[in-house]
């Protein structure tokens, strides 16, 4: 099938950006006087515009995110030769891009109103229209308007926040945490121990993917194939619906725990629905605008929370007033959190994410104190020059060696005493932009790091040199075969990795979908060897890859069944073209720099949903389940031998765990989308799940290439299944 849309400026339905109160039409500072083509009261409705369709992709800042930058000099590198209606006309025909063209014309031209403006060109008496044919660098220099911020807010100084991009400021004003919004206590609360974590009770779920070594397992059994046809909506809990809703509801205590968006986090009665308290961290809005927060940690009498203004908090889980609240960069405001912690002996352990743009400092994993919340160990994930693995950047300096992503919570062997991370790839995607094919350390790796003082144990590079955000930064399952203890794990290039976790030794691999990106991988070492026009690419050219930035394999979670020895895996099938676009290599630039387009996998006979289940001792295929809707939850699996996942399609279903069959499904208020969760409530199993609006890659790219799939903008809900009670 033949692409379908471009996607250079992503426009996807989301909640409003961090611009609004930042007087950011106020002051021009030091433009030139050039014609002024628009109002500016339409370039503040481009804003709103701007906030509600392309901050998702192209962040609150314009600094780019799953798409290009939007502000600076690589946009005027692209567009300034381009005249304003080039440029009106490439929006309207690919934007938004799973229905392009439905928005109003004049929508059209406010938002390119409001790139002109932010590119530091003037505004004057008359609007713009599509029929103004001048070359975009005639009227913007690609500066950035100097701007005086508003009320915005600091962690906890009350300080205002601002991301830099080039030599201007873009305001990215976060409005302040509100508190508890709503006062209570959880009642006969148990304190989490050590052991408590090293060996969840079986109706528990403590953490991410329920225990340390990532399993997305529950031992509890009541739920089976010969009864879930009976399993019933016991009670559901609205959710906020400020951004991307991703979370896993944690259990502990006849209490659920969850993070929302805009960082609310709320204790819920599990028996009821009923809210017992509900904090508001702050911001309202993160710097990633309406980015999606995945996990909350648990340890002692604390919850722990990451927030998508890059801090970690910790709440006292009785009652959720904050204990501690500690920043985790003080210099690089870029940073931000998707995932949070996971607890390792009295050490909370966090990743980060936000490493987009060309900076000094560098993405890094770190470890607080989970009682202070002092940060004790930081390990960074980019090579520097005269560093270990620094000479794997070619001659790129420094400041131009950025991504190294941790945006997933880690996992951990108690018995080894080491904790496994998967990093994200390079950045810009493609190396013809980043200027370098070298094996870029330690992106695209798993590391192994000692919990105690974060020292690197051994690490695994699965993709040097990665040039199509392929990214290998999901969970690491940890699994024993005898005495084998194997770690296995799989990326966006849909390759199902086997390691030793001691040592890091390649052990094999499958491809769970079609892939084309590599001629080869070799069966004893692991190295994999890109296609040769992939390796000779240059910028400005497209290039085919399947599969898509989607994955694959993303977020979503795999599970271990160890009742059939098997990991199972949700899975999407669609491919892309990729373009790499030329970034200017001078201080705040960088960024994804990719152009792409979407279209159907080959041989997927158009079902861009698969999950399947692999032998983890033969790395064979035992079953598939196909269906066109995406999968956009985890995979969870029971002792019950069922596997429970949801879809874009508002369906939530169990499948049979010996052979995938469909037993059991229900529609849901929108697309089903998270982690979910099993727990028991005095011998009772329930089932979790949340349903939710907004996400990247694994939820753009299927919505462009299944433009039937209608799902709801809004319904960010959390779900509590059973079976009927006997009488």
């Amino acid at each position: 099938m033949a692409p379908i849309v471009s996607k250079s400026l992503t426009i996807s339905t989301i909640a409003a950006a961090a611009f609004a109160a930042a007087g950011w039409f106020a002051a021009v500072g030091q433009q030139t006087e050039r014609p002024g083509l628009f109002t500016s009261e339409q370039a503040a409705s481009g804003l709103t515009a701007y906030q509600t369709n392309c901050s998702t992709c192209h962040g609150p800042d314009l600094a780019g995110r799953e798409g290009p930058q939007l502000a600076g000099s690589n946009f005027i590198s692209d567009w300034g030769a381009r005249s304003i209606q080039d440029l009106v006309k490439y929006i309207q025909t690919s934007m938004p891009p799973d229905s392009p063209g439905t928005l109003p014309p004049e929508t059209y031209n406010d938002i390119v109103a409001f790139l002109l403006q932010s590119n530091g060109a003037l505004s004057g008496n008359q609007p713009l229209t599509s029929a103004i044919n001048v070359p975009i660098r005639s009227v913007a220099s690609g500066t950035p308007p100097q701007t005086v911020a508003g009320a915005g807010r600091g962690a906890r100084s009350g300080a205002d926040e601002t991301a830099s991009l080039g030599r201007g400021v873009f305001p990215v004003n976060l409005a302040p945490a509100r508190g508890l919004t709503v006062k209570g206590e959880a009642k006969n609360y148990v304190p989490i121990t050590d052991e408590m974590l090293r060996n969840p009770p079986p109706g528990d779920w403590l953490m991410i993917r329920r225990n340390y070594q990532a399993q997305s397992y529950s031992p509890l059994a009541q739920i089976t194939p010969s009864n879930v046809k009976g399993l019933r909506l016991v009670w559901s809990s609205a959710m906020h619906e400020s951004g991307a809703n991703e979370p896993t509801p944690i259990f502990h205590s006849n209490t659920i725990f969850i993070a929302n968006t805009s960082n609310y986090i709320q204790a819920l009665d599990a028996r009821t629905g009923d809210l017992i308290w509900e904090n508001q961290i702050g911001p309202t809005v993160g710097n990633g605008g309406t980015i999606a927060m995945r996990n909350l940690a648990l340890y002692g009498d604390k919850v722990y929370a990451a927030t998508t203004d890059g801090r970690v908090v910790a709440l006292n889980a009785v009652n959720g007033n904050v204990v501690w609240d500690t920043r985790i960069s003080g210099q690089t405001k870029e940073f931000t959190e998707t995932s949070g912690p996971i607890v390792i002996k009295g050490k909370v352990i966090e990743g980060l994410t936000g490493c987009i743009l060309y900076r000094r400092e560098k993405c890094f994993i770190s470890a607080y104190d989970a009682e202070t919340g002092e940060q004790l160990w930081r390990f960074a994930t980019i090579a520097l020059e005269g560093e270990p693995g620094g000479d794997t950047w070619g001659d790129l300096p420094d400041l131009f060696r950025t991504g190294g992503d941790t945006w997933i919570t880690g996992s951990y062997d108690p018995t080894l005493d080491l904790t496994y991370w998967g990093v994200a790839q390079a950045k810009p995607w493609m190396r013809a932009s980043r200027g370098t094919g070298d094996k870029a350390l330690y992106t695209s790796s798993t590391l192994a790091l000692r919990p105690e003082d974060g020292k690197l144990v051994w690490y695994f590079q699965h993709i040097p040199g990665e040039s199509f955000d392929m990214d290998e930064v999901f969970e690491r399952i940890l699994v024993d075969v005898g005495d084998q203890k194997l770690l296995f794990t799989a990326g966006k290039a849909g390759i199902l990795w086997k390691l030793d976790r001691k040592t890091g030794k390649f052990l094999g691999y499958k491809n769970m979908v079609f892939q084309n990106v590599f001629d080869r991988i070799d069966k004893t070492t692991g190295q994999v060897q890109y296609r040769k026009d992939i390796v000779d690419q240059k910028t400005g050219e497209w290039l085919d890859a399947c599969p898509s930035t989607a994955g694959g394999k993303d977020w979503q979670a795999m599970s271990y069944d160890p009742e059939i020895h098997a990991i199972i895996a949700p899975l999407s099938q669609t491919c892309e073209a990729m373009l790499g676009r030329v970034v200017a290599f001078k201080e705040g630039s960088g960024g994804t720099a990719g152009q792409r387009r979407f279209y159907e996998m080959p041989g997927s006979n158009g079902n861009i949903g698969k999950v399947g289940a692999y032998d983890v001792r033969t790395m064979t295929e035992l079953w598939k389940h196909d269906q066109r809707a995406p999968i956009l939850t985890s995979v969870l699996s029971t002792a019950g031998g069922l596997v429970f996942v949801g879809d874009l399609d508002r369906t939530f279903e169990a499948l049979d765990a010996r052979n995938g069959a469909v037993l059991w499904k229900i529609r849901l208020g929108t697309a089903v989308q998270g982690f979910p969760v099993s727990f028991s409530i005095n011998g009772k199993q329930y089932i979790a799940v949340t349903t939710g609006v907004g996400g990247g890659s694994p939820r753009i790219v299927p919505r462009v290439v299944t433009p039937e799939i209608h799902v709801p903008d809004n319904g960010n809900a959390l779900y509590v299944f059973a079976l009927p009670d006997e009488r």
